[in-house]
């Protein structure tokens, strides 16, 4: 068994309180085009880059508008949030951080946001200098569940697979970590690990502070 050097933390619904605004804009934005069952799409959508966000919207919208220009009003509406409210980070995110590089763990990002509104945000929220890389959305063809972006990520630390632990909140996220070969943390956020979570996720924790107390496990 490979020993554990790196943890690989997705953002949205980890580190930042990005789910429940994108929540919100997508609710005012299906209201605007008259759209229905919005948060089916959405919770299918949740860790997914634009390209693949696009295609799942297509059965959704139906003809009511191109899931392009629902998409970039979502983001329209998101950057209104953003600029006048800034984002939240989610609970015990420094201290979380914190304690794993104290331990001597790498730490990188494996998120399906795109590079520019990543760097910005976590720049904002002052965590940024944690992260040895950052792995994005826009750096891959296929987003979560696909194990792209984690394959990736681990290779942006010249590391394998089983020697990272990702850290995840959405379905889609942990079905791509352990495609990924990897073991992984899920903290849930807007959605309840369901039985297949709870059977291919390594451990489910209510929040950040509770990974500083597996720590052993991987030491």
């Amino acid at each position: 068994m490979s020993k554990i050097k790196a943890f690989l933390f997705d953002m949205d619904g980890v580190l930042l309180d990005t789910e429940t605004v994108c929540k919100i804009t997508w609710e005012r934005a299906a209201r605007e085009f008259g759209i229905e069952n919005i948060a089916d799409a959405f919770r299918k959508c949740v860790g997914c880059n634009r390209n693949d966000t696009e295609i799942i919207l297509k059965d959704y919208l139906k003809d009511k508008v191109e899931p392009k220009v629902f998409r970039e009003r979502t983001s329209e509406l998101f950057q209104v949030v953003e600029n006048e409210s800034g984002l939240n980070k989610m609970p015990y995110v420094d201290e979380c951080l914190s304690s794993l590089k104290s331990k001597g763990f790498r730490i990188a990002l494996a998120s399906s946001t795109r590079a520019e509104s990543v760097n910005r945000q976590l720049r904002n929220a002052g965590i940024i200098d944690f992260f040895e890389t950052l792995t994005t959305g826009d750096l891959v063809e296929h987003s979560k569940p696909a194990p792209d972006i984690y394959l990736k990520a681990a290779s942006s630390l010249s590391l394998l697979p089983e020697e990272c632990v990702a850290v995840e909140d959405s379905p889609n996220g942990v079905r791509a970590a352990v495609a990924a070969g990897m073991k992984c943390i899920m903290v849930p956020d807007l959605i309840e690990p369901d039985d297949e979570m709870k059977k291919i996720a390594w451990r489910i924790v209510p929040s950040l502070k509770d990974i500083d107390s597996l720590r052993c496990l991987f030491e």
